[in-house]
């Protein structure tokens, strides 16, 4: 057995499934996404499993350009933002284990109307942040 089963909080301590579809356990430091990138090769072929709490809206938006990423939300009440060809697409979460699969390279934010806790799959290669994704 490569490691014990054993209980994490995913706020601490992140997953990495790598492309064997091994998963590894890291735990969050100050230099978390430089480090990942490192140890993973820029995160190529790689998905990050992670948990973040928001009391706030996102103040930039992302785009992943490797794969969709899954937002799933454990508490509170949040409603996610896709830019899509059609326009603005809304996906209100206000329901413990409602989810979002957010495509390959759409920019996306979240605007936070409680405190709220999301789980993420992430496909973490070549990951953009910007202020807006019309810059």
């Amino acid at each position: 057995m490569r490691h014990p089963p054993v209980a994490i909080d995913l706020s601490s301590t992140f997953v990495v499934v790598r492309p064997d579809l091994l998963a590894d356990r890291i735990d969050v430091t100050e230099t978390i996404w430089s480090d990942l990138d490192e140890r993973y090769d820029n995160f190529r072929n790689h998905s990050l499993v992670s948990s973040f709490s928001f009391d706030t809206d996102w103040p930039t938006w992302e785009r992943h350009p490797k794969g969709d990423e899954i937002v799933c939300l454990l508490s509170g009440d949040a409603e996610m933002i896709l830019k899509t060809s059609d326009g603005d697409r809304r996906v209100r979460l206000d329901t413990p284990g409602t989810c979002v699969i957010v495509p390959q390279d759409t920019w996306h934010t979240a605007r936070v109307h409680e405190p709220t806790t999301m789980l993420f799959i992430t496909p973490g290669e070549g990951t953009e942040n910007q202020a807006s994704p019309d810059e």
